[in-house]
């Protein structure tokens, strides 16, 4: 009873209800020893140094061979695949079925300072034996992020102690800063093995790192979003080149195997979850892929392509994938994996890191703290479709910019609120905290709307993952449609209505946007303007979510509520 006592001051202990994946069920964060190399995982923590709460998708789409494999599952079809019981502390982790009240009952989740106890944890448990791997969008998303240019996630990233990273958001700051952060500041190994200079070619980055673990020589290799000067601005990176590029993958695979004798080959990748199955059919040799970018949740098992393990590991610190593996000479023996939620309220903070952040955030605390409105419903963006915080957004534009529709990017950050709570300027820089953030005001002819929502549909729903390029849905205001996935691009949009009216493919409507990616514009940032709305409306609430009536995906088991969608 006191060893019990003192874990529980320790913030360890967990009210769990019966043992799961080999946790025992006093410590739901103790884990059996196992093997001779631990790797650590986070992804798309979107600098969120405190704890969140984050609602799972209840549309997550699959096509072609996506569909009914992970991360393509929500709703009572995730829970059965994973063999989860609804109402359960690890199903509030990993779905989004009854959320406000599993968020109410289990708290928030992440937190820098919880990660960090819990990676300090498992490296003293494991001693020489670990790896954390952090697989990038860790720079950008919250106000202080924007403010300081990334340097308060640097400074996060150093405490906790990444060993390797990667990069996607990190370049919205500029080439010249992102060169500034890795030479200067950040102690952890950046690598892209995907990343050239326009000019003559050459490597921007390390290609990979090679790291000896008990003997071992494990071979990280980093591949940064092949998509960032499309997706992104091209003109905050002007002088490198991104992509794919796996061949050239496949050569650095069989550099770390021969040249450098690798035991273990780790791809840290910032893809998506359906461009790393790809790549792990097509390049071979690799034994495991730590992904990011398209915030999936992939566990509590990872999928297994050929002889590639691979996983995705959510977004905002929610989940820590951890690796225990037997690595022989020369090849992967055997493996344990854990997928294990960060319940805020379960663990302890490191002081360390909790002092660290209350420092960088203090000289903008008041600012943050202003409240602006209190919800009445609650507000989320992860979704295939437009998110409740998504649908306040556009609503704002539109009526701030007196604008007929309103077009937000289907950015997959941006935290959750819960009924009742209130939403302060922290919470609005949580959602638009970018460096591009001009509101615009554009007159659009009726076919170019269809065009742009054909072509984010097509970024989205493309059969082909190496032509997805992980952002969901463009969100819409006063705009309605009906929408086949699996059609291909230009036929995906149809009965598309502005203000409840047949659209007019040559008459201009006068659309509201933010977040123009092709050359820098003038206007006011986008959390000035939304800041302002919530300010006037003092209580919100979102009955009504402007998502379109779907065909063609009936038995879909990546959509949740069908009834929402016209199922």
């Amino acid at each position: 009873m006191q060893m019990m006592a003192v874990a529980g001051i320790a913030g360890f202990l967990s009210p769990r209800f019966a043992q799961a994946a080999g946790k025992s069920a006093e410590d739901f964060y103790e884990i059996p020893d196992y093997g001779n190399v631990t790797l650590l995982h986070f992804t798309d923590s979107h600098a969120q140094l405190n704890p969140v709460y984050w609602r799972e998708p209840d549309t997550n789409i699959g096509v072609g061979s996506a569909i009914g494999r992970p991360p393509h599952l929500t709703g009572e079809h995730f829970l059965k695949f994973y063999h989860e019981m609804a109402g359960t502390q690890d199903a509030y982790a990993f779905d989004c079925l009854d959320y406000t009240e599993l968020a109410q009952k289990y708290g928030k989740m992440g937190g820098f300072a919880h990660l960090t106890s819990l990676i300090k944890r498992y490296r003293e448990e494991r001693k020489d034996r670990t790896l954390l791997l952090d697989a990038g969008d860790t720079w950008q998303g919250s106000a202080t992020s924007l403010w300081t240019k990334g340097a308060d996630m640097v400074g996060a990233q150093n405490i906790m102690g990444v060993d390797a990273m990667v990069g996607h958001w990190e370049f919205t700051y500029g080439q010249a800063r992102v060169k500034e952060l890795v030479e200067k500041h950040l102690k952890a190994e950046f690598l892209a093995q995907n990343v050239n200079d326009s000019t003559w070619g050459d490597l921007v980055f390390k290609p990979y790192t090679i790291r000896e673990v008990s003997g071992r020589k494990i071979a990280i290799i980093g591949q940064a979003f092949p998509y960032t000067p499309i997706a992104n601005p091209r003109y905050m990176i002007p002088d490198w080149t991104f992509g794919i590029k796996q061949d050239h993958m496949q050569k650095m695979v069989d550099e770390c195997r021969h040249k450098h004798a690798a035991d273990l080959v780790v791809l840290l990748s910032h893809n998506g979850a359906d461009v790393d199955m790809k790549m792990a059919a097509n390049v071979k040799g690799i034994d495991i892929i730590l992904g990011g970018h398209t915030h999936d949740i992939m566990g509590p098992r990872p999928v297994k392509i050929g002889n590639t393990l691979v996983i995705n590991t959510s977004t905002n610190g929610k989940i820590l994938a951890r690796f225990d593996l037997d690595v022989g000479k020369g090849r992967l023996k055997g493996y344990r994996f854990h997928y294990m939620p960060v319940f805020s309220n379960m663990i302890k903070p490191d002081e360390e890191m909790a002092a660290y952040i209350q420092k960088v955030r203090a000289p903008y605390e008041k600012k943050l703290s202003e409240p602006l409105a209190v919800t009445e419903s609650l507000l989320y963006r992860r979704d295939n479709f437009n998110g409740t915080f998504d649908q306040l957004l556009v609503q704002a534009l539109m009526e701030e910019m007196d604008a007929e529709a309103a077009f937000s990017p289907g950015f997959r950050w941006g935290y959750a609120k819960l009924p009742g709570e209130t939403i302060t300027f922290d919470d609005v820089m949580g959602q638009t905290a970018i460096t591009y953030p001009q509101v615009t005001i554009n007159e659009y002819t009726g076919e170019t709307i269809k065009m742009i929502m054909e072509d984010v549909g097509d970024n989205l729903f493309n059969k082909d993952p190496y032509y997805q390029q992980g952002g969901d849905m463009i969100r819409v205001g006063n705009i309605q449609y009906v929408m086949d996935p699996n059609k291909k691009i230009g036929h995906r949009i149809k009965e598309l209505h502005v203000g409840g009216k047949p659209i007019s493919m040559k008459k201009k409507y006068k659309v509201a946007g933010w977040a123009a990616v092709s050359r820098p514009v003038e206007g006011k940032p986008v959390w000035d303007v939304f800041a302002d709305w919530l300010r006037k409306q003092k209580h919100v609430r979102v009955d009504k979510v402007d998502v379109p009536r779907l065909v063609g995906v009936k038995d879909n088991p990546g959509i949740a509520f069908p009834k929402e969608y016209g199922l």
